[in-house]
């Protein structure tokens, strides 16, 4: 059996770098090592991919689901239950978070999927190719108004937060280099949109047009000649704020949660080292994100930073899901659990603004915490679900326990947990009501298996199991 301090890094490690894990696959990701395990992790090309085919001939509607309100990231919450290459899924999440863009506004899912795809593709590559990639995305050309920036008629809208919000962040520019910087995307546009057909838009495509191109020179950042996009977005990396600015929503997203983004230029990070080697490791490799997060995961202030982040709905939608098992088939019901996502305060494809979510302790109110302990609490007391059953089996593997014994394997099951003592005392005199747990008598297996799912049930609905 391995090490309990094993398992609970590798668990600290599932729930960041991915969705979380139960205690066979964390066994067996121990056995294999941290570090072969984050190498796996950076390789995804080397794991088997979904077969979202199989999902479009069960659910034809999630191929371009049109107008279905709420459930046009079917598809991406399918291949997140069911990936073999967790860190690749996660990185479509971190991306989507920094780069937001809305079917508020696009009314165009399968365009925003399209970027989504481009970020499970080049998402660990380097960050000047994802940056241009977006620039070129037609979802986000028509959220950012790019389709109406043209020589003579400059609108600013994307090179505001290209600077603002994707590469540097506010302080670090003035309004002349916002101007400069749009003028040197002008021309950067899309194909002319083409009417709905039944199942949604037809897709777009990325066009430039030189004759609305601004040819002449531009200032900016101190800089001076006639540039285009490409040749902004270069100068752009070569700026020290920029590093920061990545590397700060690198250890907000992976490490410990932080102020929100626009409070960075007046809040200092919670931890300067780790941010100060995040850059560094940026400047070195080139932006080489797969790098750099090589160097995350197996840095000390990841290893240490347990319990340091409130989990996202996605993390709570996904991870619960791929806990308890049973719903990677894509069988009726996808759709509408899709949703849930979405009442937690997290509707993918539809952020609230271009800002994307605020995330940390912002995640939480009082709707959103009744929503979260509804859905933990109804998948964890379902015996038959797989990852449940597992649970089950390793108690009753156990044999008779003391209500103590019971809590405390019940807390490392489904973490390993770690809960003030207040808690797991309310928790251990609960259990000494029934007294101690066994399998022949109080009723036999059944019940049982109802205290143990009950006791689940209490667990889930702690604080404590809001963190990630």
């Amino acid at each position: 059996m391995a090490h309990s301090d094993d398992i609970a890094l590798m668990a600290h490690l599932m729930r960041r770098a991915g969705f979380g894990a139960g205690r066979e696959e964390l066994e067996a990701r121990v056995a294999k090592g941290y570090e072969a395990t984050v190498e796996e992790f950076l390789s995804p090309d080397l794991q088997e991919p979904v077969d979202i085919y199989d999902l479009y001939r069960y659910q034809p509607w999630s191929w371009k689901p049109g107008t279905i309100y709420g459930m046009g990231h079917a598809a991406w919450v399918y291949r997140m239950l069911n990936t073999n290459a967790p860190l690749q899924e996660k990185m479509t999440v971190f991306w989507h978070g920094i780069f937001a863009t809305g079917v508020s506004k696009v009314d165009h899912w399968d365009e925003i999927m399209d970027m989504i795809d481009s970020f499970r593709e080049d998402g660990m590559g380097k960050f000047r190719d994802i940056v241009l990639s977006v620039a070129r995305s037609p979802a986000m050309i028509y959220w950012l108004d790019n389709n109406e920036n043209l020589n003579g008629r400059i609108n600013e809208n994307w090179g505001r937060e290209l600077l603002e919000l994707f590469t540097m962040g506010v302080t670090n520019y003035t309004e002349g280099d916002v101007y400069e910087c749009s003028r040197a995307f002008t021309g950067w546009t899309m194909a002319p949109k083409l009417p709905r057909f039944p199942m949604g838009r037809f897709d777009w495509e990325f066009e430039y047009r030189d004759e609305i191109h601004d040819h002449t020179d531009k200032s900016f950042l101190g800089h001076v000649g006639d540039f285009d996009g490409e040749e902004i977005v270069d100068i752009v990396l070569r700026q020290p704020a920029t590093a920061r600015f990545i590397a700060r929503h690198l250890y907000t997203f992976f490490v410990a949660d932080e102020a929100q983004v626009p409070a960075w230029s007046v809040t200092p990070p919670r931890d300067p080292e780790a941010i100060d080697q995040l850059v560094e490791k940026l400047y070195t490799t080139g932006y080489d994100i797969r790098e750099t997060l090589r160097f995350l995961f197996n840095s000390d202030f990841f290893k240490e930073a347990r319990f340091a982040k409130v989990k996202s709905p996605v993390d709570v939608m996904i991870g619960t899901l791929r806990l308890v098992g049973g719903s990677e088939f894509p069988g009726p019901g996808i759709g509408n659990l899709s949703r849930q996502v979405s009442y937690m305060g997290q509707e993918l494809l539809n952020p609230p603004s271009v800002e994307g979510w605020h995330t940390g302790p912002e995640w939480i109110n009082s709707g959103s915490i009744m929503t979260r302990t509804n859905f933990f609490t109804d998948m964890i007391s379902d015996a038959d679900r797989p990852g449940i059953q597992a649970i089950i089996d390793t108690l009753r593997e156990r044999g008779a326990m003391s209500p103590e014994e019971f809590v405390d394997t019940c807390l490392d099951l489904l973490g390993p947990l770690n809960v003030d003592e207040a808690s797991r005392q309310e928790l251990i005199d609960h259990a000494s009501e029934g007294g101690p747990l066994t399998w022949e008598s109080n009723g036999g297996y059944d019940r049982t298996v109802a205290r143990i799912t009950e006791m689940l049930q209490l667990i889930v609905a702690l604080r404590d199991y809001q963190f990630a």
